[in-house]
């Protein structure tokens, strides 16, 4: 969840940025956005990576513990989950191509570029989303004490023991 938080509000942040300039939430709107605002271009490319998991940033570590977690108790889930998954890399990814790249539309000539404040409200959150990709020691020292306390007091054990121990009889 942390890792979600992180790169929905980098992605809802851009969003609000490209909005306030053009004043229209219409994807058909935007196109070729990445000639006339680069920086505002690769920063929704980056959050639009993180937010469908890509190796290397935040939220892939968050999805592949889920998808591992799901799979050892229910297989079929985690089939729906990974097709989720997928479908998602679509959309975003065509998202992307429509807005940001593809012939210029004339009504974003004006546009500009992220301004200083805008960077410095970004550029946090985007090198969280890669420094918790790299290394996410930080965040599961947090998490894991928490889930083992939420384990214990409900009277569940955590189900990777059971198999590593093998099979229960």
């Amino acid at each position: 969840m942390v890792n979600h938080g992180i790169s929905t509000a980098a992605l809802f942040l851009i969003a609000g940025f490209l909005v306030s300039q053009r004043g229209t939430r219409l994807i058909a709107a935007y196109g070729g956005v990445q000639k006339v605002a680069p920086i505002l271009a690769g920063t929704f490319l980056v959050s639009g990576l993180a937010t469908l998991s890509l190796p290397g940033l935040a939220p892939f570590i968050s999805e592949f513990l889920v998808l591992i977690g799901t799979f050892t108790r229910y297989p079929a889930f985690a089939v729906i989950a990974s097709t989720a998954l997928v479908l998602s890399a679509i959309y975003i990814l065509w998202l992307y191509q429509r807005m940001m790249g593809g012939p210029a539309n004339h009504a974003n000539d004006g546009m500009q570029d992220l301004r200083p404040r805008e960077i410095a409200v970004v550029v946090p959150l985007i090198a969280l989303l890669l420094l918790l990709g790299v290394y996410p020691k930080p965040a599961l020292d947090i998490i894991n004490p928490a889930v083992e306390h939420t384990l214990t007091t409900i009277n569940q054990h955590d189900p990777a023991h059971r198999i590593a121990e093998g099979p229960v009889k």
